[in-house]
């Protein structure tokens, strides 16, 4: 699924998810442990309770392309696990320009697109020019013998990245609840929305938790 600083895409996840919940939430009922008839009216026994230790049961894992700026923030969810695109074995690859809005004077983490195709273009054009010419410096300072690992330094944060972001199905609720919320910066939450299309595809009984978003 494309956004606008580059891709979510599923790498791997717990086969027959919606299953595996249902059997670990009935650990103690071992002889119903395989009854899938009744799976559907369990799953949202549970979510509608909000008894989620049966979704840390299962797990996901995702391929997102984006840059630096926001992968900074991905990682910050601390019940996940990750791996990252290192710039010390790995040349940078290139940059995505952001797409510039106004300062929320009232909310200092929101931004307001309302800039005009005028000023946008303006600044994305002096922008674009700066970062040809940091790519170049960084260019001639490995072609210089410089080591990749110093190099990365002059890097922009619209340089791109690949993480992998692994959780359970329960950390995956809570990213989404929150990074899927309007307060998030919208490449962000681009992401987010992204991450929901793909676990709902898995477990779609988990609908109901996002409607607010």
């Amino acid at each position: 699924m494309a956004t606008s600083t580059g891709h979510v895409k599923l790498e791997w996840c717990t086969p027959d998810m919606q299953h595996m919940i249902c059997k670990m939430a009935r650990v103690s009922n071992e002889k119903n442990q395989e009854n899938r008839e009744s799976e559907p009216k369990l799953l949202r026994y549970l979510v509608h309770h909000k008894h989620f230790s049966p979704f840390e049961m299962a797990s996901l894992c995702l391929e997102i392309k984006t840059v630096r700026s926001i992968s900074a923030q991905i990682i910050r969810h601390r019940s996940f696990s990750f791996q990252e695109r290192s710039l010390r074995y790995a040349e940078g690859l290139s940059y995505v320009l952001p797409l510039f809005r106004r300062q929320d004077l009232k909310n200092k983490q929101n931004s307001i697109d309302d800039i005009s195709d005028e000023v946008q273009s303006e600044f994305a054009s002096k922008a674009d020019k700066l970062m040809k010419d940091c790519f170049q410096l960084y260019t001639d300072m490995l072609s210089a013998g410089i080591a990749k690992e110093c190099a990365r330094g002059i890097l922009p944060l619209c340089t791109e990245t690949t993480i992998y972001m692994t959780g359970t199905i329960r950390s995956w609720i809570h990213y989404i609840q929150v990074r899927g919320h309007r307060d998030t910066q919208f490449e962000h939450r681009e992401i987010a929305l992204c991450a929901k299309e793909i676990l709902l595809k898995e477990c779609p009984v988990l609908e109901s938790l996002f409607t607010e978003e």
